[in-house]
């Protein structure tokens, strides 16, 4: 039996080993009239094959650029575009840098962090306990997300206590933030069966 796990592995997989076949022959035809020919015809059963391809705003040039990764740079003819740029598809991209910032309570998150530094410097006042209480309610949804046990304010009133270095203090009995929504799940329906 013939497997294709037994078969050479396809530059472009997407397009197929029909297509695949096609440039193969493509290479072996003897003047560049009738590789350009073939070539041409090759280009049309691509765009067949993956019609989504349109979308693109320069799609012909990523078809010529397909056909020159799946000769694997043999197929001699004059290209109606430059394909010097073909090679960056199968470039593989390098690294991501990482932030090198510590995170001190993971399941906060930076943005809550950064939150609450700039809450350290703000000014008493309305706009300052608005923001306090938008922060803390998220606080809540955060560690309800995570799964930690408890998520009453005594916890969230602590933290904040903790992660500015003491500079917010919250009165327990003066502070009381809005509750958390649990995501309720759909109420599963029921079926029953039809009378005839």
């Amino acid at each position: 039996m013939d497997y294709n796990t037994q078969r050479e592995p396809l530059a472009l997989p997407e397009y197929g080993r029909e297509i695949q076949k096609m440039v193969d022959y493509a290479i072996q035809l003897p003047t560049k009239e009738e590789r350009l020919r073939c070539a041409e015809a090759i280009i049309k059963q691509m765009l067949n094959k993956v019609p989504q391809i349109r979308e693109n705003t320069n799609y012909k040039q990523t078809l010529w650029d397909h056909l020159y990764i799946m000769s694997h740079k043999n197929l001699d003819i004059d290209w109606p575009c430059d394909i010097s740029g073909a090679e960056k598809i199968h470039a593989k991209p390098g690294p991501l840098k990482l932030s090198r910032n510590h995170i001190h309570m993971r399941y906060y998150g930076k943005l809550v962090e950064d939150m609450l530094e700039k809450l350290k410097d703000k000014p008493k006042g309305p706009e300052r306990d608005e923001l306090l209480r938008l922060t803390a309610n998220q606080m809540k949804h955060d560690l309800m997300q995570w799964g930690h046990g408890s998520i009453d304010d005594e916890k969230v009133i602590d933290d904040i206590a903790r992660l500015t270095d003491g500079a917010i203090q919250v009165d327990l009995d003066v502070f009381q933030s809005k509750r958390p929504m649990r995501s309720a799940s759909p109420a599963p329906k029921k079926f029953t069966k039809k009378r005839r």
